[in-house]
C-alpha cells in the first residue's frame, strides 16, 4: 500500500506541473479579470454540479472568508447551495435552468460567472454561462477531460488533464473493503 500511495503522490506532483505548465498564462489572466471585477465593485457568482458544486461552494467560502492572508470578505455566491431556489427552479422550468435563471436574478454587467465541469458539458452549467455571456458578465469555465463546449464559449478556460483524479480517491480504490458491511 506504501509504494501505491507514493505511486499515486508522484503522479499527482507530475499531473500539477501539467496544469501549470498548460494553464499559467491562463490562470494568470483569470486572477487579473477576477481582481479588476471585484476592484469594480462586481461579485463572482460559482456554479457546478455534484462534486463541482462542492468545489464551488468551498471556492465561494474562502472568497468571502478568507484564504491563506487576512484580507476583507470578497462578494461571491455559490448557486448550489439554496435548495429552495434550486428545486423551485428544478420543479417548474427543469433543472438545465437552475444557473441560468438565478443568473438573470443576481448576475449584473462585470461581474463573473465560474463554471465548473468535469465533462464540460453539464446543460445547465452550458447555459448559465451563454445567459452570463449574454448578459454581460465575465465568463470563466474550469473543465476536465478535453474542456467539452464549456471551453471553447467562456471568456478565460482552465482544463484539467484528463487523467487527473483525486489522490485520496484513488488510494481509498485499492483498499480490500470485501470484510466491511
Amino acid at each position: 500500500m506504501e509504494d501505491h500511495i507514493i505511486k499515486i503522490f508522484k503522479e499527482s506532483s507530475q499531473l500539477k506541473d501539467i496544469f501549470l505548465n498548460e494553464n499559467l498564462g491562463r490562470m494568470v489572466n483569470v486572477v487579473e479579470a477576477i481582481t479588476g471585477a471585484l476592484k469594480a465593485g462586481n461579485k463572482i457568482l460559482i456554479f457546478g454540479n455534484g462534486g463541482s458544486a462542492a468545489d464551488a461552494q468551498h471556492l465561494a467560502a474562502e472568497l468571502i472568508n478568507r484564504f491563506v492572508i487576512e484580507r476583507p470578505p470578497l462578494p461571491a455566491i455559490a448557486l448550489s447551495t439554496d435548495t429552495s431556489v434550486i428545486t423551485g427552479i428544478g420543479d417548474d422550468y427543469g433543472f438545465s435552468e437552475i444557473f441560468s435563471k438565478q443568473i438573470r436574478a443576481l448576475g449584473q454587467v462585470g461581474d463573473v460567472a465560474w463554471g465548473i465541469s468535469a465533462s464540460g458539458k453539464s446543460p445547465n452549467v452550458l447555459k448559465g454561462l451563454e445567459v452570463a455571456g449574454k448578459m454581460g458578465l465575465i465568463t470563466v469555465g474550469l473543465t476536465g477531460r478535453d474542456g467539452g463546449d464549456i471551453a471553447r464559449m467562456v471568456d478565460y478556460s482552465l482544463n484539467v488533464p484528463p487523467t487527473a483524479r483525486p489522490v485520496f480517491r484513488r488510494c481509498i480504490s485499492r483498499l480490500d473493503m470485501s470484510s466491511v458491511r
